[in-house]
């Protein structure tokens, strides 16, 4: 069973065939890209990137949208997460962050899935921490050195990352349905 995933980040590749290639899905990476619409919800913008690519592509794809929300921020920098990464990065995040006490975040990661002519079809997948005082670790990429659960960041969990992550229970909805619903 084979499934192209939209997306230029290598890093939710390997993520993301971590969850899946155990199950039995193959999934083929694609960087053709699609827009990325401008809203509220990483939801919206999932479902709208999986609708296009499935069209443009011909054939069933799945595309990922993450968001970090970081509660005392309201939600902020939420689905506008990728640019505020490529803008400040993570030293912005920790200086927006500096003398607050209440570090509480939730990332959201939403798998679209389409085929083509159909209605995308969205599974989500969320972690709740906070947000650390600094960077941490060596593995992950994005805000994974700045993400803490129980008091580990991303980037220095390893392995155990891809068992608890936002992406990680996304995907392994996304698997759990694809294998209910589409295996021959």
């Amino acid at each position: 069973m084979k499934i192209t995933f939209v997306t230029g980040n290598r890093h939710k590749v390997e993520e993301a065939v971590a969850v899946c290639a155990p199950r039995g899905i193959t999934l083929v990476q694609n960087d053709c890209g699609y827009p990325e619409l401008q809203e509220d919800d990483v939801a919206e913008v999932a479902r709208y990137g999986a609708g296009y690519a499935a069209n443009r592509l011909g054939c069933a794809v799945i595309v990922e949208d993450t968001g970090l929300y970081i509660d005392v921020l309201h939600g902020f920098p939420g689905p506008y997460s990728a640019y505020v990464y490529d803008t400040i990065g993570n030293p912005g995040i920790l200086a927006l962050m500096r003398d607050i006490d209440d570090r509480r975040a939730t990332f959201r990661s939403v798998i679209g899935y389409c085929e083509p002519e159909q209605e995308p079809i969205t599974f989500e997948g969320a972690a709740t921490g906070k947000i650390a005082y600094r960077e941490h670790g060596e593995g992950g990429f994005g805000y994974d050195p700045i993400t803490e659960i129980d008091g580990t960041t991303f980037a220095s969990m390893g392995a155990v990352k891809n068992e608890i992550s936002h992406r990680a229970r996304s995907f392994t909805k996304f698997a759990d349905w694809f294998l209910r619903n589409k295996s021959i």
